[in-house]
């Protein structure tokens, strides 16, 4: 298996900017024995063979490596190192600029796995390291999260808790591309929303939404 690195940027946000809003103990317990138990199983069961297949395929269709690996803030503003599928062409001075609708920079099978959201699959890795759980808010590029970390009020709320592979704002149709400060506003608020009425049976209904996405294929992703 072979791994791409985006250069990773200095990290100036701050931990303390965080609110922290600390979940009830058996909630947080149940939480990450349900990760463990998931992430174990799609990694025994689906990327045991996903990775061998998809990297197969991405490495025909273009040079580079196989996995992206890119650094995202976790929980508390922490950043970490984020996996997914490669769905780009490899190019190791690319500067970090968010995917747009008929980006040449993706190619074909990078586009069937994003509108899919197939891409994301290798996170379960980080979801077993508990760098992630399986439901909670977006974890976005460190680049991504300067330009709204102090711009935008409430903005670093999102990382109260870890973050997530799928959450409401994504299933909920706020995902993608964020050129204007509206649509930011718009995922910041869904992300409060659902660290505020999260539980186990509303990780569940989150993830039955997703796979309907799934399914159908997202038009949003890019």
């Amino acid at each position: 298996m072979s791994f791409s690195t985006s250069a990773p940027p200095k990290h100036n946000l701050s931990p303390k900017k965080v609110d922290l809003l600390t979940p009830a103990p058996r909630l947080s317990r149940k939480k990450r024995l349900f990760d463990l138990l998931f992430s174990l199983l799609v990694i025994v069961f689906v990327l045991s063979w996903m990775i061998p297949l998809v990297g197969l395929m991405i490495r025909l269709t273009s040079a580079g490596p196989v996995i992206f690996v890119q650094l995202r803030s976790g929980r508390n503003g922490q950043p970490f190192r984020c996996l997914k599928f490669r769905t780009m062409y490899f190019d190791r001075q690319a500067h970090f600029s968010q995917a747009v609708r008929n980006d040449p920079r993706v190619t074909w099978i990078g586009s069937l796995l994003r509108k899919t959201n197939l891409d994301e699959m290798p996170q379960f890795i980080n979801v077993l390291l508990g760098q992630m759980s399986v439901v909670g808010p977006r974890p976005h590029a460190v680049n991504h999260d300067a330009q709204f970390w102090f711009r935008l009020k409430n903005y670093p709320l999102r990382y109260q808790v870890t973050p997530g592979i799928t959450g409401l704002a994504q299933v909920r149709g706020n995902r993608g591309l964020t050129s204007q400060l509206i649509e930011m506003e718009h995922r910041v608020r869904y992300d409060r929303f659902y660290i505020k009425r999260r539980s186990l049976w509303f990780d569940l209904r989150i993830c039955l939404w997703t796979v309907t996405k799934m399914l159908a294929g997202d038009k949003k992703a890019h």
